[in-house]
């Protein structure tokens, strides 16, 4: 989990290109260390945060390890990450003389921007610093050139220019950070420009503790509706406690204790395997601060203001936020671009691709029996296509004619996946003649 961890990259990170960097906005040296984080200097470059957690479960939206964030604690800057991107392109030059240029905003006659996705594009072709871009406005405006030989004779070839222009894909706003211009190895111009964009945790954002405890965000509630304890701490994360016995995360709890009892004494402690700060000695601070030997707190309900019935495990535990958000990955569509050979919808989230019912899926609906939604989804929703077929040769033919039989008098109609006509076509063209019976229906 550590390595898929948000948290500094280096002291000079703000100063860097590259193609997709992630930051976090806050990040914390752990309450508890272990020799290891010494000898690597990980608390000079920390990837998470220490946060109050309480292990108890909580509302219903913490099932399976889902977590309960508080949300005052994200609007304080709990969990906020930026992600840097780069977009790079290169003025290429052409054996004919010609090369590629950036040109700026399309403007009309009285000087206005003729389309609203050029107004962040300057004179020069590329986006002001510090300029908000929307989704699917132009970052970087090139032209190519295409050359148009003359048909008169000792005349000079005409040039026009094809915009091709570089945008922003994803679905949120973002800021560009940086604009640089440079030159490559085969001494091309080369223009960069990084862009930024600040998130916070949403619902489905991944956090995980050192432990491998990995959860999802299942829900944010507001700080008045959690519990909190006799001093008025109110925790970050509420954790279910069924995460522990069949994991056995005992280290978790350990943690917990030492980065408790570190708190109330100022320092940090250890949580390194058969050497770290005991558990004794742990309770030992806790009592002597006026806390249970255990770790577990008194605490009142936000919602009822009632004392909750059972002592809680109450504690801070450092978190990691990792890259996995939501945001990269949500995808949904109902119609959409479609492979022109199959006529399939495309594939995969970056070309607004369908979601495909694989095997298994289609193992489950024929178990459950729904024929009819077996025939929608594999078909109607997919490549549907109607088809003429002669009811002697079984052959494919056209409306009213059949180009083997040399006849319409029985040709029928009916609708077949565009995919399956295709293999036909396909084994014909080898000498592989398919032929389809058809009977009364």
């Amino acid at each position: 989990m550590g390595k898929q961890a948000i948290g500094s990259i280096g002291y000079n990170q703000l100063n860097r290109f590259e193609t997709l960097m992630y930051l976090m906005v806050y990040p914390h040296r752990p309450m508890v260390q272990t020799k290891t984080i010494e000898l690597i200097n990980y608390d000079k470059l920390p990837a998470g945060q220490n946060a109050i957690v309480a292990v108890m479960s909580f509302s219903g939206y913490d099932i399976e390890d889902a977590l309960v964030l508080n949300k005052a604690s994200l609007d304080r800057g709990f969990g906020r990450c930026q992600v840097l991107r780069r977009h790079v392109t290169t003025i290429r030059r052409y054996p004919n003389g010609t090369y590629d240029r950036l040109n700026g905003p399309v403007l009309n006659e009285d000087g206005t921007v003729m389309k609203k996705d050029f107004e962040n594009i300057e004179a020069d072709g590329l986006p002001g610093v510090g300029c908000y871009l929307n989704p699917d406005d132009i970052i970087i405006n090139k032209q190519t050139p295409s050359v148009v030989e003359s048909t008169v004779p000792g005349a000079a070839s005409e040039v026009t220019w094809k915009a091709c222009p570089m945008r922003h894909k994803g679905t949120e706003g973002i800021y560009v950070d940086k604009v640089m211009m440079s030159v490559n190895q085969d001494t091309q111009q080369l223009f960069k420009v990084n862009t930024r964009q600040t998130r916070r945790p949403e619902l489905g954002d991944k956090f995980s503790s050192r432990h491998g405890q990995k959860g999802v965000c299942g829900i944010i509630v507001e700080q008045e509706d959690l519990p909190f304890s006799d001093q008025g701490i109110c925790p970050d994360i509420i954790m279910n406690p069924h995460g522990f016995p069949s994991r056995m995360t005992v280290g978790k709890m350990i943690e917990l204790l030492a980065g408790k009892a570190g708190v109330l004494n100022g320092e940090f402690q250890y949580g390194t395997c058969f050497g770290g700060s005991k558990v004794d000695d742990m309770s030992d601070i806790l009592i002597k601060n006026g806390f249970s030997y255990c770790g577990k707190d008194y605490l009142t309900s936000g919602i009822t203001g009632e004392p909750l019935q059972a002592y809680i495990f109450f504690g801070p535990v450092y978190y990691q936020k990792l890259k996995h958000m939501v945001m990269d990955k949500m995808h949904a569509r109902a119609r959409g671009p479609r492979v022109v050979m199959t006529r399939q919808p495309t594939e995969g989230r970056s070309k607004d691709g369908g979601l495909r019912l694989g095997e298994m899926e289609r193992d489950c609906l024929i178990g459950y029996g729904a024929s009819q939604l077996l025939l929608e989804r594999l078909m109607l929703s997919s490549d549907v296509t109607d088809v003429y077929i002669c009811e002697e040769c079984g052959l494919l033919g056209y409306a009213g004619w059949c180009t083997y039989c040399k006849s319409g008098a029985k040709v029928s109609k009916l609708q077949i996946p565009y995919a399956c006509k295709l293999l036909f076509q396909e084994l014909q063209a080898m000498n592989v003649v398919p032929r389809i019976q058809l009977s009364e229906y």
